[in-house]
């Protein structure tokens, strides 16, 4: 059973829920965080955080150490695709050099577990259903990176005789149940987020850009996963590793698939005030529609996602934007 958990990037969106879940399983958490887009009071106030950053090799090994962590969550990483085109060396610098750094701290210490969030951005646009197989051709240099992050991790763990969980993420949203935790990012390109702003508003309008794909309703489609649902997949990878003393790549999302438009439609239903949908030309970087399989981590774990409805969601957003408001 795995005990000392270090997560870095822990005080940002999900790093924050992975620790609500983990401190609830009893586990001792280290967060490692510059807050240079996470932020202090989403921290768990029973973790113990340092405020470094990972490129940072001895101060990190000095708490990997001191602390006897056993595992690591590996979030620490700039995720937004269109600043990524923008700042491609900003990019490699943090998600690659950042990864190789945090791995040589991890070196000759008594590290067992490496879990670490990759991202649908690596599949081949074009695959609308896609699993562990499928084709990698990451389009943007956000997926680019992730994949460079994922070889770095399954080179360090063979070499280095310890267990690895990489998690593709699909589209994260929501917030936690708790009401205490949730999305802050200020420069967000997140849909839920961007909605739940824009209907605090006293005249909400909900953009959708491109509404002339080859689609049930013309909008894009991705498969939406609740925030709190990923962090959960992250104790039971952590912990599966850990007992079968095995290494595991899984999706990680609903096997469903939502339409930016039933998004919208959801957020005006909820709302108190009348809202105008507007639709917008296409963005470039934009996939038409990408579904997780998640058949191999429903077979490697026992996974029963909690918030796997729409309303759901998009009620837990929008709690979390009044609370954001003092509404």
């Amino acid at each position: 059973m795995t005990k000392n958990i270090l997560i870095t990037g822990g005080a940002g969106y999900i790093g924050s829920h992975i620790s609500e879940i983990l401190i609830k399983y009893k586990k001792k958490i280290f967060i490692v965080d510059n807050l240079s887009s996470g932020y202090k009071k989403l921290i768990n106030k029973k973790a113990k955080f340092y405020k470094i950053d990972i490129l940072n090799t001895k101060k990190i090994k000095e708490i990997i150490i001191n602390n006897k962590i056993d595992s690591v969550i590996h979030l620490a990483a700039k995720l937004i695709i269109g600043e990524g085109e923008k700042y491609p060396k900003k990019y490699y610098l943090n998600n690659v050099i950042g990864t190789k750094k945090l791995l040589k701290a991890c070196e000759n210490t008594q590290i067992k577990n490496i879990v670490f969030s990759s991202s649908a951005a690596i599949y081949k646009e074009g695959q609308y259903k896609v699993n562990e197989n499928s084709i990698i051709k990451p389009k943007s240099i956000y997926g680019k990176t992730k994949i460079h992050g994922e070889k770095l991790i399954k080179n360090f763990a063979k070499k280095n005789k310890i267990n690895y969980g990489i998690l593709r993420y699909f589209n994260i949203v929501g917030s936690s149940p708790s009401g205490k935790i949730g999305l802050i990012n200020k420069k967000s390109d997140h849909l839920f987020k961007n909605f739940s702003k824009e209907i605090m508003k006293k005249k909400p309008k909900l953009k959708i850009y491109g509404t002339d794909y080859k689609t049930k309703d013309g909008t894009c489609i991705r498969d939406f996963i609740h925030v709190s649902d990923i962090a959960e997949i992250h104790y039971l990878i952590l912990e599966k590793i850990n007992k079968m003393n095995t290494s595991k790549i899984v999706n990680c999302g609903y096997n469903k698939g939502i339409s930016v438009l039933e998004v919208a439609k959801e957020f005006s239903r909820q709302s108190v005030k009348k809202v105008n949908i507007i639709g917008s030309k296409r963005r470039s970087n934009d996939l038409i529609k990408i579904i997780a399989s998640n058949n191999k981590l429903k077979k490697f774990v026992k996974w029963n996602p909690k918030f796997n409805n729409l309303a759901k969601i998009v009620k837990s957003c929008i709690d979390w934007e009044k609370k954001s408001h003092n509404i």
